[in-house]
């Protein structure tokens, strides 16, 4: 039943009584349980009485008034006050007459102890482009045509199909100029651009860093203000769904880069939403994040954990988003995170674990794989903390992966070390493997590793010009062939001498140069490599799809590993060589089956390799009939992989 149809409204009034909640949203909100507030709160478009405008709903629960003020009334004070609830619900609501899409506002609140703020609507859908900071009213109809993809991403996204994916800050992937930081190609260019070198890389996913709308560029979007509104540096909400309806009908999966972690102190955002803590932790001993000068959610309050569920509901639904990648996990998690002994206060239980926090991100993961099954949550959590892609059924946090951040430091531990000295340290390459099956992983290679002073991957490797291109390739080899999904960041793969710069432009002028155009086809050979065998990804989080063949060979730097899937027919063999040493006829043990070919070699002179170990034709003796047992001989080049079937 609509509001009108059991309410008297009061149209002589600049703002009309309205009301969108029923008593149930009431208690859901207060009860952290509300995951579809975005339907109730903000500003929305409605034809009411035969007039059209927009009704507006906003928490703030220690307010004593709140307005709505604007370009429709001229930013003035007090002349459109919304209307408290009488349940001391906090809600402030009410509908403006003639109100327009498009239009600019802000909320003036007058909030604790008499404290006046001005903030931006939490709940906007689109906000002005920096460094403005009002909030825009905005509908959000758009034409999908990603039926077939809707349809089928439970295959896409699937955790027994392949996962490549391409780590992507809009704003700097490629500019209208390079050495112009304010100037963006919109969401539709950057469709029109995007889509069809994911697709000819081969990539089957695209990770979007942060695109909820922030203030300040050089946060990267990580210090967010706006939870439900794609920001305005690359055009309107339906361009980005443009973006991403384009990707869908080439069945290119998208994930969003979330962040219910923390929220920067911006006069207009959350920080002090009422003129008091009203989202974040009161004690700051919980509630500020000293590294980042930022503030944590308090995850304690119901109201707060409905706005959270509400964003990650509001783009799973209105944006078709395949998945999220949740920002900062163990921060939200350890009430010591960051902080020195007397910084912190344990919880009830003596223990450093943010109980409130881990509830919610139980409560997040069970909402998104019940509304939302054919989707991924994927943890950025950067500890040995137990459980993570464990069960919430059975004490786990429920996520569908985590980032393998142990692998990432440990293989560049091995591989920046020169080729002597890797024989000795070869437990930093295989120790992967002892812990792989604790949790469900997903390999990094992402932003964090090619900022601050940490040299673009290129430069992390030992050796000359071309050694540092085959050790590059290795690792890269490597990666695919492991165990877990992967995920690598935008201009790694063509494998950029520069760090990233968000203030400019991937290095694109480096493709004319053979080294960089050979790094980037043999990238994509491995995305299609990778996508083609079921062998690497049918059983990638399984212990039956991967055992050591040979370990055996330290001094001559050779490891041989095999990938399987369920047709043992299709089972992959991987050699690896780390050493600066070419082998010619090396002789390998392997169980099935007589013949054998090689499907890709990281040393083939398309790739700028020297071309000269190719294994055309590989010779197989028999060593054991009954056990169908082979021998079988390979080239192996220095610092190169061969992958064979």
């Amino acid at each position: 039943m609509a509001y009108e149809d059991d309410n008297f409204i009061d149209t002589t009034k600049m703002v009309w009584n309205y009301s969108f909640f029923s008593q149930k949203d009431l208690s859901l909100f207060a009860k952290g349980k509300l995951f579809f507030a975005h339907e109730k709160f903000g500003s929305h478009f409605l034809h009411l009485l035969n007039e059209d405008g927009y009704y507006f709903a906003v928490w703030a629960p220690n307010a004593t008034a709140v307005c709505v003020i604007g370009e429709f009334n001229g930013w003035k004070n007090n002349l459109h006050p919304l209307f408290v609830r009488q349940d001391k619900s906090g809600i402030w609501e009410g509908f403006i007459p003639r109100m327009p899409e498009g239009a600019l506002y802000k909320y003036q609140i007058k909030g604790f102890d008499g404290i006046e703020t001005f903030k931006a609507d939490p709940y906007a859908n689109y906000s002005e482009l920096r460094p403005g900071t009002a909030s825009i009213t905005k509908k959000l109809h758009y034409h999908w045509n990603d039926d077939d993809w809707m349809l089928n991403r439970k295959n896409y996204n699937s955790l027994s199909a392949p996962w490549s994916v391409y780590e992507i800050h809009l704003g700097s992937w490629m500019r209208p100029q390079k050495d112009k930081p304010n100037l963006f190609n919109s969401y539709s260019e950057i469709a029109d651009r995007l889509m069809p070198y994911v697709k000819a890389m081969g990539y089957t996913h695209v990770e979007f860093m942060p695109i909820t709308e922030y203030p300040y560029d050089g946060s990267w979007g990580y210090q967010c203000t706006g939870f439900f509104a794609a920001t305005a540096r690359y055009g309107t909400p339906q361009d980005l769904m443009n973006l991403i309806n384009k990707l869908h009908e080439n069945n290119i999966g998208v994930i969003l880069d979330w962040v219910p972690s923390h929220f920067p102190a911006d006069a207009h955002g959350l920080y002090k939403f009422d003129g008091t803590h009203t989202y974040e932790y009161g004690d700051m001993r919980k509630g500020f994040h000293k590294d980042w000068n930022s503030y944590i959610f308090n995850y304690k309050r119901g109201e707060v954990r409905s706005f959270l569920l509400s964003s990650a509901h509001f783009w799973l639904k209105y944006f078709h988003i395949d998945g999220l990648r949740v920002d900062a996990v163990n921060s939200i998690i350890r009430l010591d995170f960051s902080r020195a002994e007397g910084e912190w206060e344990p919880n009830e239980k003596g223990g450093n674990d943010n109980e409130e926090a881990i509830s919610f991100l139980q409560d997040f993961n069970t909402m998104v794989y019940k509304e939302f099954p054919d989707t991924q949550t994927i943890a950025e959590e950067a500890s040995d903390w137990s459980g993570i892609t464990k069960s919430i059924s059975k004490n786990g946090f429920g996520f569908g992966m985590k980032w393998m951040m142990g692998w990432m430091h440990d293989s560049f531990s091995y591989f920046k070390k020169n080729w002597d000295e890797r024989k000795n340290v070869q437990n930093d390459f295989t120790f992967s493997m002892m812990y792989f099956f604790d949790e469900k992983f997903m390999l990094p290679l992402s932003h964090d590793e090619v900022v601050h002073g940490k040299s673009p991957m290129l430069y992390k490797m030992p050796g000359n010009e071309f050694q540092k291109f085959a050790n590059l390739r290795l690792l890269y080899a490597c990666m695919y062939t492991h165990m877990g999904a992967k995920i690598n960041f935008m201009g790694n793969e063509f494998a950029q001498t520069n760090e990233w710069n968000y203030d400019s432009e991937l290095q694109w002028e480096l493709l004319q140069y053979p080294a960089h155009n050979g790094m980037q086809e043999f990238v994509r050979s491995l995305n299609f490599l990778y996508k083609n065998e079921q062998a690497l990804y049918q059983l990638q989080f399984d212990k039956k799809g991967f055992i050591w063949e040979s370990v055996a060979n330290e001094n001559e730097g050779i490891l041989v590993y095999r990938r399987m899937c369920k047709d043992k027919s299709k089972d992959i063999v991987v050699v690896i060589n780390t050493s600066n040493t070419s082998y010619l006829n090396w002789e390998i043990n392997l169980q099935g089956k007589i013949s054998w070919k090689e499907l890709l070699n990281s040393d083939d002179v398309n790739y700028w390799g020297s071309g000269n170990f190719k294994n055309t034709n590989i010779i197989s003796e028999i060593v054991d009939k009954k056990k169908k047992l082979y021998k079988i001989k390979l080239n192996i080049a220095a610092l190169s992989s061969v992958i064979i079937k």
